[in-house]
């Protein structure tokens, strides 16, 4: 007969196995995207006209963004797994940046869309808000609309009053800090409303680019470059999106598969939220060809330095 003892030791044996093979799973792949990032970020900062260009000064803003968002959330990940518990007035700042700059993703998706509209239909009395030397205040007006609502977030709803936030150590998850259901749906609401008038913007600018494109005659390939730029940024909208389906989807696998909860999370977060940051900057990146060119020089002149020993 079966000792039951076994169960417990086989179930933790097992845990163990998830977590290395989810651990290995990230963190190759979270090195190669700072390296991607580093790269791209040496190459604007190295080449003086991508700071003079407010579309490069989006994009590398968005790289910055997409970098930061991507460590917070890899940190808590491994932080999760690793079941380390610590006080909330430390989980909170963590929390706070992973939030505000995944929030921070489609406001900076609609304003690139923009720019590229402005620059189509106003190229020569461009308002000054979207001149090179101007475009810090829109990026200061993204940051302060991006923090606003974690503040909010994390002020609303009442917590155990058994768990004292400085010294009470807890798992660094947003579940755990604050399991209000207003936070829950306040949280949904944001989410809801954020990607509602992104959809819009970007729709709107890529409609009125088709348009235009169709009625010039001359320069139609900045247009029409313009309108597949455009498009690309309803593509990542859609990617951001899937991963506010992860109830749905963790319900249903759940239900209908043998999956654990746990797996079904880690795979939509790997696919919903890693997978699409992991995108951004190689589809942006390797598609505009002066960056490409750069790039590539980068890349070749990090193999030739490093040479077989003869």
């Amino acid at each position: 007969m079966q000792n039951l003892t076994d169960f417990p030791a086989n179930a933790t044996s097992n845990r163990n196995l998830s977590v290395i093979v989810k651990v290995c799973v990230v963190i190759p792949f979270f090195c190669v995207f700072l390296c991607c990032i580093a790269v791209m970020l040496h190459i604007f900062a190295s080449h003086r006209q991508f700071l003079e260009t407010s579309r490069y000064i989006l994009f590398a803003y968005m790289l910055v963004n997409d970098a930061l968002q991507v460590t917070t959330s890899v940190l808590l990940f491994l932080l999760v797994m690793a079941r380390v518990e610590f006080a909330i007035v430390y989980c909170i700042p963590l929390l706070f940046v992973s939030t505000a700059t995944f929030q921070n993703t489609p406001l900076i998706l609609a304003t690139m869309s923009l720019e590229r509209y402005v620059a189509i239909f106003y190229p020569l009395r461009r308002p000054a808000t979207w001149r090179s030397d101007r475009i810090w205040i829109i990026i200061l007006s993204l940051w302060s609309v991006s923090c606003v609502f974690p503040i909010i977030d994390f002020n609303i709803g009442e917590r155990d009053p058994a768990v004292d936030v400085l010294s009470t150590p807890l798992l660094c998850k947003t579940v755990v800090v604050n399991p209000s259901p207003i936070q829950m749906l306040f949280k949904a609401a944001v989410s809801v409303l954020f990607f509602a008038v992104v959809a819009i913007v970007i729709l709107f600018t890529y409609v009125r680019i088709l348009l235009e494109t169709r009625k010039l005659r001359q320069d139609t390939a900045s247009v029409s470059k313009a309108m597949y730029t455009v498009l690309l940024h309803g593509f990542q909208l859609l990617l951001c999106m899937l991963a506010f389906t992860h109830p749905i989807t963790e319900n249903l696998t759940v239900l209908n598969a043998n999956w654990q909860p746990e797996d079904v999370a880690f795979f939509n977060y790997f696919c919903f939220v890693l997978i699409p940051r992991f995108l951004s900057p190689l589809i942006y990146g390797f598609r505009d060809q002066s960056l490409r060119g750069h790039i590539q020089k980068s890349f070749f002149c990090c193999t030739k330095e490093v040479k077989p020993l003869s």
